[in-house]
């Protein structure tokens, strides 16, 4: 991973936990439905605190692993998904055998990843006719006051890439497929605060410049009337993508 910012969020585990969405199952399941056989094996690398291992965790037939670069993200990961083995580890340097694996998967993580070693080693650890899969959940930016929240806010890594030119995979993987869902999630105050404090720019941020955040977002809320437990609908698109190891 090529950003310190892609290890710093073991700093702000509960606040990840807590305040990120959980990825819808069509779009896990799409991301897998070419697998050549029912029963497969899947790493979940870059996988956190869970989110995306907790939906592969109840597909039938399949035997789940994470891994993951921060040992508080695998600590959270191990007390919201209980049972799944935990490894440290990278996209770029994987701790499973050549060949072992059907699928990989990556939420919110392969834009920290280098695409060229990683297609490389994910290619080592899955089969032939394998998938690499990657997903990302996004505010969906078509409303104004999400787009003033991303402003103030800042893009993050992710956003940037899937606004300019989108994820790149390299061989052995062919090339990438692509589906996305439109959803919306209730969304109070003190959620979208806690959002904010999970992402790397705000991790990795000068205290003063993690009280200006909150303050501008406040002043959007308060123009929103958001107060107390009220919600306000936040609009997320999902974008998948998939790809087979020759």
């Amino acid at each position: 991973m090529s950003d310190g910012r892609a290890t710093s969020f073991g700093a702000a585990a509960g606040d990840y936990e807590a305040a990120r969405p959980d990825y819808p199952f069509e779009a896990v399941a799409w991301m897998l439905e070419k697998l050549p056989h029912r029963s497969h094996r899947i790493a979940d690398v870059g996988a956190g605190t869970g989110k995306l291992t907790r939906v592969l965790a109840d597909a039938p037939d399949a035997e789940v692993i994470a891994i993951d670069p921060d040992p508080l993200m695998l600590e959270a990961l191990r007390a919201a998904v209980p049972g799944v083995p935990t490894f440290l580890g990278t996209a770029e340097r994987l701790p499973v055998p050549d060949a072992s694996l059907d699928a990989v998967v990556l939420g919110q993580a392969w834009h920290w990843v280098d695409p060229v070693v990683g297609s490389s080693e994910v290619g080592r650890v899955v089969r032939s006719g394998g998938t690499l899969g990657l997903i990302w959940n996004t505010r969906d930016s078509g409303t104004d006051w999400v787009r003033r929240l991303t402003a103030i806010m800042h893009s993050s890594a992710a956003e940037i890439m899937l606004d300019e030119n989108g994820p790149a995979v390299a061989e052995p993987f062919g090339a990438l497929e692509q589906e996305e869902w439109r959803w919306v999630r209730p969304i109070t105050r003190a959620q979208l605060h806690r959002i904010a404090d999970s992402r790397s720019h705000l991790i990795t941020a000068s205290d003063a410049e993690r009280r200006s955040i909150h303050d501008d977002m406040d002043a959007l809320f308060d123009e929103l009337g958001l107060e107390g437990d009220a919600t306000i609908d936040l609009p997320y698109v999902t974008r998948a993508f998939r790809a087979v190891r020759a």
